[in-house]
């Protein structure tokens, strides 16, 4: 079991950025595919982003295609997701997730979770 802990989370504006970062510890972290996901205020968790095993390989949701970006490093055992022109709507808590199935965007494809960091974007 991998255990996760996200950080950078804060209050913004809209059209600033953020750096969410997610630190893994417990087994081999190149061994995982890992994910972000958001959960609104009285909304359900939705997927947001997913990168492979190397990092060679990315996904995203069409909310934020264009604006966020992904990344790993495997000797830091830590995922990031880089957020530009943040907008009211990407207020959120979100969530760092790890699994093993590729192409992954599903909740039921990441059985590790972090708490999550909340990210709130005024206008």
């Amino acid at each position: 079991q991998v255990q996760l802990v996200e950080s950078g989370g804060g209050m913004v504006q809209a059209g600033d950025s953020l750096r969410l970062s997610c630190a893994a510890s417990g087994r081999a972290f190149c061994n995982y595919v890992m994910g972000w996901f958001r959960q609104a205020p009285g909304k359900g968790r939705e997927f947001v982003s997913s990168i492979n095993w190397g990092g060679a390989s990315t996904y995203y949701s069409d909310s934020v295609k264009g604006r966020f970006t992904i990344s790993r490093d495997n000797a830091k055992n830590t995922v990031y997701l880089q957020m530009n022109s943040l907008k009211p709507e990407d207020t959120a808590i979100y969530y760092c997730a790890a699994g093993h199935t590729w192409v992954a965007s599903s909740d039921n494809d990441f059985p590790s979770w972090g708490q999550g960091t909340q990210v709130t974007v005024s206008s």
